[in-house]
Parts: structure tokens; C-alpha cells; sequence
């Protein structure tokens, strides 16, 4: 488990990271969320300790991250955006050290290399140098050696960035066999990045969290209604009008027709699952109902939404992602 409260984070006269508050439950999969600059690196690197906190106060396992630095890294595994390799040493020789180095006992040494070695697909290239890797296979080594030691927790900065569409696959199917045993948070600005591995997701904007939910609950909430797509051929009748008549029902329009098949946008109160009386009202009068889906904002159009009511308030905290540090194996 992850628990922050009040989390703060100055440079100077400049907050990169705002009073942030946040929980994450233990083998949950939590997303960070927000556009180049917006604090994702910062907290990462605090959740790690590579930065102190100015203010508030970071747990991982109930253990306090200044208080315990020690305990605290023995149960993170860290994936940093830019993770430093060793391009001298084959993929089986650095891995081996990074076990070593995070105190694997000498007798599951072996057993666990290979496993980790076959989970993040680095077989075929084990006996090469890193330094002869493509970016993918150096981004697996990255990951290997995050969980080389099989911690409770691990932070992923951007656990894609720079691969291609076949490596980005292979990537999420790897997060996404790892949760539940770990407890996972990933920064990213790609958004499907978010919707295909995450189970909530944490948007920040200016250091600040916008929202924090599911993405389904956070289309309810900013759209204030649940939005069905029904597409009807009611041999030309006035099938809106029949629509309107549902109980719980507060607006129906229609987007689209094609000869006698019309599609409509249905909206209905706020938890109130009216599909039933909706296909009843339909095939009660011998029309066809042709399609019947929720329709959900996008988490682009989601991500809009937050995002840019926070830009209209005043004060723009400012990240120090661009600053980078030379970050080693933690």
C-alpha cells in the first residue's frame, strides 16, 4: 500500500508538487496521468526518495520513506524514465549484480534470474551487451531489474516511452500480468497508456490532482448523466417521442439517420440503468432494435475536460521534470 498526505515539493520559489493526498491499495494498478511538465516525475522520485519532501509525508507498507529509507527501498522496484544501464555487461551478468545488489539470498539467485529473464522476454538475448540493444530490449532490462528482487511495489516513469507499437504491447501485457502480486503506479502522458493497464487513474495538471477515479466513474460525474447509443428502425415513426415517455429518462436526440434506422443519444438520471424499459419500449411495438451501447467520454475528452478548467485558475506551479538527474539502480 501507498499513502501520501499533503505531499508538497518546492524548488526554490517554485511548487512542483501541490498538497497532494492519495492512496493506493496493495496489487492495485494506479495510473499518473497528466501532460509534459505537470509534477509525474517529481512525485515518482519522491515516492522513491530520491527527493525529500518540503512538506507532508509519503508510506509505502505503513513505513515512513524519510524515517525508514532503507526498509522502504527494499520494497520498491523503480523504473525511472531514463534508467542508467551498464553497456559493458550482457544481460544476464547486470541482472545477476542488480540481485546481488537488492540482497536476492545466493541460493534463489539462479532460479529467480531466469524467471525474471523469461517474464520480461529478454531469452534470446541474454548473453548480449546492453549496449547492442535496441530501445525496447534495454527498456525489458530496465524492467527486469525493477523486479529482479520481487518487491510489494512498483514505479514505472514512463514505462513505454520510446518503443515502438509491437514493444508497447508487449510492455502493458507484462504490467498488466503483474499486478495483483504488486502493488503498481506508472506515470505517463500517453493516455491509452492509462485506459489499457490502470485500474484508476490520477490526473495532475500544474502539481496539482484534478481527479482521481475510474475512467467509467469520471465520464458519469463530469457528464451528469449515463448516455445511451440506440439504433432504431421504427419504419418511420416517431420513435423519439416513445423514448421520452421511459421513466427516468431526461433527454433524447438524434444523431444519425440512414432510410428508416435512426440512432439516438438517450440520456438518464445519474445510477439509473434504464436499458430494459428502453428495449421493452422498442420491441413492444414491433420495431427493430438494431444497436443499444453506453456511449463514455473518452479519456481524451476527460483529460480535456480537467485539464483545462485547472488552466483557467490562476497560479502555475512549475515541474522540475526536464531537470534530470543521473539516476542509477534502485
Amino acid at each position: 500500500m501507498i499513502e501520501t498526505a499533503d505531499l508538497t515539493k518546492s524548488f526554490g520559489a517554485k511548487t512542483a508538487v501541490r498538497a497532494l493526498s492519495l492512496r493506493v491499495e496493495g496489487g492495485e494498478v494506479m495510473g499518473f496521468l497528466g501532460p509534459n511538465g505537470s509534477g509525474k516525475t517529481t512525485i515518482m522520485r519522491i515516492l522513491t526518495g530520491f527527493f525529500p519532501p518540503t512538506a507532508g509525508s509519503v508510506a509505502i507498507d505503513s513505513l515512513d520513506v524519510e524515517r525508514h529509507p532503507l526498509a522502504v527501498r527494499e520494497r520498491i522496484g523503480y523504473l525511472p524514465e531514463n534508467v542508467v544501464l551498464y553497456p559493458d555487461l550482457t544481460v544476464t551478468r547486470f541482472l545477476r549484480f542488480c540481485a546481488e545488489v537488492k540482497g536476492v539470498p545466493a541460493a534463489a539467485r539462479r532460479a529467480r534470474l531466469d524467471e525474471v529473464i523469461a517474464a520480461c522476454g529478454l531469452g534470446e538475448v541474454a548473453g548480449k551487451l546492453i549496449g547492442k540493444l535496441s530501445k525496447g530490449y534495454r527498456q525489458r532490462v530496465g524492467l527486469a531489474q525493477a523486479i529482479i528482487h520481487n518487491p510489494e511495489v512498483l514505479i514505472l516513469d514512463e514505462p513505454t516511452a520510446g518503443l515502438d507499437p509491437k514493444q508497447i504491447i508487449e510492455t502493458r501485457q507484462l504490467i498488466r500480468g503483474l499486478a495483483g502480486d504488486h502493488t503498481i503506479i506508472l506515470s505517463t502522458h500517453i493516455l491509452p497508456e492509462v485506459s489499457q493497464t490502470c485500474q484508476r487513474v490520477v490526473i495532475i495538471n500544474r502539481g496539482k490532482v484534478v481527479a482521481v477515479d475510474t475512467p467509467d466513474n469520471l465520464t458519469s460525474r463530469l457528464r451528469g448523466s449515463e448516455t445511451m447509443y440506440l439504433q432504431v428502425d421504427a419504419g418511420g415513426a416517431d420513435a423519439a417521442a416513445v423514448l421520452e415517455r421511459v421513466s427516468g429518462v431526461t433527454r433524447v436526440a438524434a444523431t444519425d439517420t440512414k432510410q428508416q434506422v435512426v440512432g439516438y443519444e438517450v440520456d438518464s438520471e445519474p445510477g439509473r440503468d434504464v436499458r430494459r424499459e428502453l428495449a421493452a419500449a422498442v420491441v413492444s411495438r414491433g420495431w427493430g432494435l438494431l444497436e443499444m451501447r453506453p456511449m463514455r467520454m473518452s479519456l481524451e475528452e476527460i483529460f480535456l475536460h480537467v485539464t483545462t478548467e485547472e488552466t483557467a485558475a490562476p497560479a502555475a506551479p512549475v515541474d522540475t521534470d526536464t531537470e534530470r538527474t543521473g539516476e542509477l539502480v534502485s
